[in-house]
Parts: C-alpha cells; structure tokens; sequence
C-alpha cells in the first residue's frame, strides 16, 4: 500500500533560466532544420539535428551535427540568426547578455555516417533507434491535464509571470526573464489538497525592489494560478530568499542544453530514463519515445484503465522494435499490467518511425516546449504536442475488453 498522506514537492524554471535559454535555442535550430527542409522540397523524414548550446556573459557556443541540404555559410548564418530571435523572445536586453551583443560560435557539423547507417529511412529495413536508452512516460489524475500537481503549478506559476512581463502588466514589468519557482503540496488520502511551501525567485530589473516589493508584485499572480483553497495562512512563503536579484541568466551563471530533465518531464514523481529532449530530431528515441511513453499513459489514464499509469520503453541502437515495455498502475489499475503491455504495441507502433508517423513529429513543433514542460500542455493546430492527445482512449478500451 502506497503512502496516502505526505508532502511532495516538484521545482520550475523560466524561459529566462540559463539552462533553459539554451534548450530554447538548440530547439529553435532543430525547427530551423526542418522547416529548411520543407521551404527546399526536401523530405522533412531526412532531417538530422542533434544541437547543444552552452551560453555564459555575452557568448553563446552552437555544436553537435546535422544533415541538411544547407552549405556551411548558410548553416552559421541561419543559426546565428535564429539564436538571436531566440534570446530577444526571452527578453534578454541587458549589458551582460544581449541578443544584439552576444558572440554566437557555430560549430555543428554532420552526422556520423555510422549512426546514421542504422536510422535512415530504407526500402528493405525498419528504421532503427537513433541510440540505446529508456524512456518513461507517466499520467494521473492529479489535475485535469492529467499531471502530478507540484509540477504542474510550478510550471504555471512561472508561465503565468513570464506572460505578465512580455504584456508589460503593471509592476510585472519590473520583472526580469530569469525566474525559479517551488511548490510544496500536501497530499491527504493520496489527492493533493493545498500547498505548504511557495519558493519564488525572479530576476527583477529594478534594483531598489526589496523581496518584500518583489512578493507583492507576484503573490497575486501565484494566488490566481494555484486552485481555490489551496493556499493557507499556514503556507510558507520564500520570495527571492537570499534579497537582490539583478544579475540574471547566463551572465549570473552559464547555461548547457539539457541540464533539466527533470523540469522538463514530472519533477521526480516518476522515473527518468536520463536523456534529454532539446536539441533533437525525434529520429532520437530520448525524445520520441519519450513522447509516446506520456501518450500511453496519459491515454489508459484517460480510458480510466487507471488512476496512475508508469510506462517504460527500452531501445537499443539501430534496432526497430522496442525492448521491452512495462507497465505499473501502482495498484490503481482495473486491468491486468501484463496484458496492457502486450496490448500498447498493438495500439501503436512503438517503433522509431511509427513514433514519428502516429504522433506527426517530423515538423518544425519544438521550440515551443523548450519551457514550462513537454507535457501537460494542450495540442496545437500546428501539430505541436500532438503526444498530449486522448485519441487511444477507445482503442485501448476495445483491445482490453
């Protein structure tokens, strides 16, 4: 029997954050790759891209590889051009770390030939797995979106901020883009029910603000994100904790791609295979399969198969087929583990390319995912978070009748 009454608590990063400017912009490449593709007549299937960005004061370094039809001029210029865009979305202005000022080094070159001989598209073989790994995809019913709710409202707390700032609202316009955010909930019966601890620290451009100016301009924001009730005159508050916050972002502390994986998935309440998502084509199954893990869960979540669904996925490079799948429903499950696994590779092909068929990967979909979560976001028209779809819910229901 599984704990029923306890605290957990999941953290958050801004677009603003080092780590995550980064992820923005290696995710801006691998959308500047394939929409290249498409713009030229090009297969967008073809597409390599496996970019790591590191940003420090002022210099923002580009390596990792690619295939595309582009030249090497027109691959530097191109992804200067897009990191750039990238860091002026964010609102980076300042002396330390400006999009206009910013040394951009571009140092991508192309795919190993020898990777790329067991994941490329062929008449005669499955398309392999672009390396070894696990993924795991995780849903539940903490909250409509089907996401453990610590995660969730960390993320939102700061999307909520970060949209106040761009909009220029009032006092949120002394806000700057670099920002952490901490949620403590407290669960009671297994249901999340309120939140005892609240951790903001925002970057603030005004440096007069104190962290009490700094807590008024955000608790009315957190208080409008967090649900109704939730919020106590026992919860704790830390607002920017250790005073001023001026410097920010990669000129306080430099940035890599990839560095929260955990921010990025279910802020640690379930298993992480390791890999990170920003950077990649979804011929990487770190990404891709990743995906489709949350997909099947979220969908036997939504089938109410269960009320919380663990699913891991294991590859290894150059093979097609999945090596393994495994289920845990955590005993909340209505259905047989053993046979909802035989049944998930019937529902969808779990291979690398029925990954990027069934789910419409091959677009140019990513930079916005690159802050605030790969899941619990709503599908685009665009074809963008296509994996948070319900669409298996009948087919998942029929296969395990």
């Amino acid at each position: 029997m599984s704990r029923q009454n306890y605290l957990f608590t999941s953290e958050s990063v801004s677009e603003g954050h080092p780590d995550k400017v980064c992820d923005r912009i290696s995710d801006e490449i691998v959308d500047l790759f394939f929409k290249e593709a498409i713009k030229a007549g090009h297969d967008p299937a073809q597409v390599r891209v496996a970019a790591e960005t590191l940003a420090t004061t002022n210099r923002i370094i580009v390596a990792g590889e690619v295939r595309t039809h582009l030249n090497e001029k027109q691959i530097k210029s191109k992804v200067k051009s897009a990191a750039r865009k990238a860091v002026r979305a964010i609102g980076y202005e300042q002396d330390g770390f400006h999009w206009k000022k910013a040394k951009i080094d571009v140092l991508l070159h192309p795919q190993s030939a020898d990777i790329a001989q067991g994941v490329d598209e062929g008449s005669n073989k499955d398309v392999g797995a672009g390396d070894q790994g696990i993924m795991f995809g995780y849903a539940c019913r903490e909250t409509p979106e089907l996401m453990a709710a610590p995660i969730y409202y960390a993320h939102k707390i700061l999307e909520v901020l970060a949209k106040a700032r761009h909009a220029g609202e009032g006092a949120a316009a002394k806000l700057g883009p670099d920002a952490k955010s901490q949620v403590t909930v407290k669960y009671e019966n297994g249901k999340p029910v309120g939140v005892t601890q609240i951790v903001l620290s925002t970057q603030h451009l005004d440096e007069t603000l104190t962290s009490a100016d700094v807590r008024k301009i955000v608790e009315p924001y957190i208080r409008q994100t967090l649900p109704d009730g939730w919020i106590s005159k026992e919860t704790v508050w830390h607002v920017n904790p250790t005073g001023k916050f001026v410097i920010g972002g990669p000129d306080g502390d430099a940035g890599l791609t990839g560095r929260k994986i955990i921010v990025d998935t279910y802020g640690g309440a379930a298993p992480h295979g390791g890999g990170a998502f920003s950077g990649k084509d979804p011929t990487k199954v770190d990404r891709s399969a990743a995906y489709a893990a949350r997909y099947l869960a979220k969908n036997v979540v939504a089938a109410k198969l269960a009320d919380r669904c663990t699913i891991q996925l294991a590859y290894a490079i150059g093979v097609a087929k999945p090596l393994s799948i495994y289920v845990d429903l955590h005993g909340t499950g209505k259905v047989d583990e053993a046979k909802l696994e035989g049944v998930l590779g019937e529902v969808m092909d779990l291979t690398p390319r029925g990954i990027r068929t069934h789910l419409g990967l091959n677009k140019p979909i990513y930079a916005k995912s690159a802050a605030y979560g790969h899941f619990g976001r709503k599908a685009g028209r665009d074809g963008s978070f296509s994996w948070e779809k319900t669409d298996l819910v009948d087919a998942l229901k029929k296969a395990v009748a």
